[in-house]
């Protein structure tokens, strides 16, 4: 499991820079051009990144005084999306809502990744975390986690997991899943989250996913499909009455799922740091931090430096859990 990011909460020493606020926009449009703030989603509608920033950056972009332009630009888990900000112009109005997936895992899947995670980006600050979710069709045989267990000991490779696609969240989720319970499951990979549940609401009922909280939230409460168990030493408010996998008997599976925000290396730094007051407001605001908690997503704020030192021992991490998993790109 992933070290969470500081919590906000711990971070409230930086709230004595709000009295600064007031001249965000100003130091933002001296160091910037007058473009919108263009903020880049690399993954499909709907998944948990998706429902981040939607909620966050257009106010970030408000407090600056700017446009917020938001685009989901796909693919290769994460990979495309990541490569088209590494390679923007560094001018303080490119920026990834980066996550585990693209940022802490891809560099261990791709051998021959576009982008440098250290050399191409500025890891401005963490924005939030959120716990995985299994989930299944309400009409699955799965009703406890311990039954996906036996379930997939009787039938070795033939019960699916769907994902964001190689490399993902979801992806990296599943396998962690699979080497802590010892048994065999097969890969099914999509654009994104949106689609796999897509899949298990028609033809693939008894696909199962591990997804990102946030992802899922609003197709749980209504009902369409069922969450089985998620990761943390507790329960999330925003599902009180799902079990954690610690609750069901497997301890050993945990992960969190951060966001993160990343601007391409060069980007000056009366940007970024009008960047990062921007963010630290609006995340301490009551009704951000309620709003973000019924999604399932605990708001966090770091320092440039904490952020970055989270993002490399991230990347260690799972570059141990790829090799270990034997994953490749391919799969």
């Amino acid at each position: 499991m992933a070290k969470p990011v500081k919590s906000l909460l711990k971070g409230v020493f930086a709230l004595l820079l709000l009295p600064t606020l007031g001249a965000l926009p100003t130091a933002y449009s001296q160091s910037t051009n007058d473009k919108p703030l263009n903020v880049v989603i690399p993954f499909a509608p709907g998944g948990g990144t998706d429902v981040l920033t939607r909620m966050v950056m257009p106010k970030v972009a408000d407090k600056l005084g700017v446009t917020a332009v938001i685009e989901n630009r796909p693919g290769a888990a994460g990979a495309i999306g990541a490569q088209f900000v590494a390679r923007a112009n560094p001018d303080g109005k490119t920026l990834l809502v980066g996550s585990v997936s693209e940022i802490g895992i891809n560099p261990s899947i791709y051998p021959k990744l576009a982008y440098s995670v250290e050399r191409d980006f500025v890891a401005l600050t963490a924005l939030a975390a959120a716990p995985m979710v299994l989930v299944v069709h309400p009409s699955s045989q799965i009703k406890v986690a311990a039954d996906l267990v036996r379930l997939a000991k009787e039938n070795p490779g033939k019960i699916n997991f769907g994902s964001a696609g190689t490399g993902s969240g979801a992806h990296m989720a599943a396998e962690l899943f699979i080497f802590e319970t010892k048994i065999k499951l097969t890969h099914v990979p999509y654009k994104g989250t949106g689609a796999v549940t897509a899949d298990m609401l028609g033809q693939q009922r008894d696909m199962v996913l591990f997804a990102p909280l946030p992802a899922v939230a609003g197709i749980v409460r209504s009902g369409q499909l069922k969450a089985i168990a998620l990761t943390g030493k507790q329960r999330s408010s925003a599902m009180p009455d799902v079990p954690t996998f610690i609750e069901a008997g497997i301890p050993g599976f945990d992960m969190d799922y951060w966001y993160g925000l990343m601007a391409p290396a060069g980007t000056p730094e009366l940007a970024r740091n009008a960047l990062h007051l921007a963010v630290l407001e609006v995340l301490s605001r009551p009704e951000m931090i309620a709003d973000l908690s019924k999604q399932g997503l605990v708001p966090t704020i770091t320092t440039e430096k904490e952020f970055a030192a989270f993002v490399r021992e991230d990347m260690a991490k799972w570059a141990q859990v790829v090799k270990a998993a034997d994953i490749k790109a391919d799969q």
